[in-house]
């Protein structure tokens, strides 16, 4: 019996497409070489197979046209989900060779609605740029008459690769996000400017995050378009997989730079629905009004958040403030409500592989400091030497998996000597940790391996712990003595759990970033923590015989420890 043939994105059955057509369909292919490949000898065309024997045997040409066809066939709305994988543009307001710009988001081609920041209107604001403190929404009558803005995205074609395309736009209005701005206000002071020493642009910048345009494109309209497919933040966890697209320095040479993608995790969320975001992918200056979406292991692109600010916050901490999509939805029911609403998102995700670990992560305070704790068993918790300060009773705020903190006082069992390399403490709690789940502790290390790094470090003890993403990217000793990760760690974060991002063992606890003394300069992605396997026979011990001697070896180290620990050069074997 004939078998239609089905989509190879969805699986729908659908009519069979011609297979050049279908081929042409598929975006950002390229063609197929004119002369096959030379194979050495054993290696098997794409048109050979292997028989039950092992034999390799030749399909017939008509076999081989047949599955061609086959895998180019794909449903209309696949490929139309396909050529809008990344539905970002360039945003230029202003006549002149060097025009206003930033990214923005197609959300819409029926009819074609543009969505990007407002702080690149700001230069154009006939009230000037106080008009962002002083409302609650903007008509597009603020901007001078005639201001030409234009849009330039990729557009897929059949047989070659996306052109370039510029698109006329008129501006609809500004909203300002109110969740997102209520959520930004609850942040710690000076993370993202306007504080009473900022300058005169740093407070009109702040003033101007919470805002976003609408753009009305008419020739982005197209046949049956609809709205992008996106996704309310309110369902993500924590070092959920993202993908920032974004065009790094506006219309500045949009060939090398229109629709960059960066991969990070999410880092952090606040306020209502988790309105505002934060995220370790690398957003430059440009990317500002850009899509946020769900990472690679989405079957299919969704926005969930537009970047607001491609970095902020003092100190380096390389982290992108987002704004989620359904707020900004939600702000602008009233300025939308004539052009049709958008579709409500999908049903909530997936738990992230391993999201169970992050509740082993306590925020430490004692005295006027705070650090990060990791909790290996129900009344014991792992944290650094120096975030404790001498005659000071520890306190211990727990807040497993995002509900309700628990605050428990703590008393010090062990904290290794001042010559010891390890920089570890070890605390008892009052109580029992509240839901806890014991951590799977890791017996091997791949560097490579892709891990997270969890603490209180780049909102403090606000929003609760931080989550960033990199790879391990190195094992120091045999037995291993430190670890190196790639994770964006910051002041606070001591003391915190290093995870692996399958599955959530913990591989060790982050003690120090780098730190250039002489240029004063920090690297938070250049990070070294003590490996979990030095810790596991003390613990072991200690939880056998309840004599806090059992983490004394700790206070030990050999001399290829010290000088890893030094940032030393270890020395010369005598042998």
């Amino acid at each position: 019996m004939h078998q239609p043939p089905r989509c190879m994105a969805c699986g729908a059955a659908v009519a069979r497409l011609q297979g050049a057509v279908a081929a042409r369909s598929a975006p950002r292919t390229p063609p197929a070489p004119r002369r096959p490949p030379r194979l050495r000898r054993g290696a098997v065309t794409p048109a050979a197979r292997t028989n039950g024997g092992g034999r390799r045997c030749r399909t017939s040409r008509g076999e081989q046209q047949q599955q061609q066809e086959q895998q180019a066939v794909a449903c209309i709305a696949c490929v139309a989900t396909m050529s809008a994988e990344l539905p970002c543009c360039v945003v230029s307001v202003g006549d002149g060779a060097e025009p206003c710009s930033c990214s923005g988001v197609i959300l819409c081609r029926g009819p074609g609605l543009v969505l990007c920041h407002a702080a690149v209107f700001s230069p154009f604001l006939q009230p000037g740029p106080e008009a962002w403190s002083r409302h609650q929404a903007l008509l597009a009558s603020v901007l001078p008459p005639g201001l030409r803005v234009r849009l330039l995205h990729a557009a897929p074609q059949l047989s070659a690769p996306p052109a370039l395309r510029e698109h006329e736009a008129q501006p609809l209005g500004f909203t300002r996000c109110e969740a997102f701005a209520r959520a930004l206000a609850g942040l710690a002071a000076n993370w993202c400017g306007g504080g009473e020493d900022e300058g005169e642009a740093e407070q009109e910048a702040a003033a101007a995050l919470p805002w976003f345009t609408w753009l009305r494109a008419p020739s982005l309209d197209a046949p049956g378009g609809g709205w992008t497919p996106w996704v309310s933040a309110g369902d993500l966890h924590k070092g959920a997989a993202l993908l920032a697209c974004g065009s790094p320095f506006g219309a500045l040479c949009p060939d090398l730079f229109l629709n960059t993608l960066s991969g990070g995790v999410l880092s952090n969320a606040a306020g209502e629905g988790n309105a505002l975001l934060l995220t370790d992918a690398r957003c430059l200056p440009g990317t500002q009004g850009g899509a946020v979406l769900l990472g690679p292991a989405a079957s299919r692109p969704r926005v969930v958040a537009v970047i607001a600010a491609a970095s902020c916050g003092a100190g380096g901490r390389g982290l992108a403030l987002l704004c989620s999509l359904h707020a900004v939805l939600q702000s602008s029911r009233r300025l939308l409500r004539q052009l049709g609403e958008p579709p409500a998102p999908p049903a909530p995700l997936a738990a992230v592989p391993g999201a169970a670990a992050l509740g082993c992560v306590a925020l430490v305070e004692s005295g006027g400091s705070w650090g990060s704790g990791t909790l290996l068993a129900p009344r014991l918790l792992l944290t650094c030497r120096h975030v404790l300060q001498a005659g000071a009773t520890p306190r211990v705020t727990l807040r497993p998996h995002g509900g309700r903190a628990t605050v428990l006082q703590a008393r010090l069992l062990f904290a290794a000597a001042e010559a010891s390399p390890f920089d570890v403490a070890v605390l008892e709690l009052q109580e029992r940790a509240p839901g806890f789940q014991p951590p799977r502790l890791a017996s091997a290390f791949q560097p490579g391996e892709a891990v997270l790094a969890l603490g209180f470090g780049a909102l403090g003890r606000a929003c609760g712990p931080s989550v960033t993403g990199g790879v391990l990217s190195a094992v120091v000793g045999a037995p291993p003595v430190m670890l190196q990760s790639t994770c964006a760690v910051h002041p606070g974060s001591s003391g915190g759990p290093l995870l692996a991002a399958s599955d959530g063992r913990l591989l060790g606890i982050v003690a120090s970033n780098a730190r250039d003394n002489a240029a004063g300069a920090t690297y938070p992605h250049l990070n070294f923590c003590v490996p979990v396997t030095l810790l596991q026979p003390p613990l072991a011990r200690y939880l056998r015989t309840r004599d806090p001697a059992a983490f004394t070896p700790l206070d030990a180290g050999d001399e290829g420890a010290r000088a890893a620990w030094r940032l030393q050069q270890r020395p010369p074997s005598k042998l």
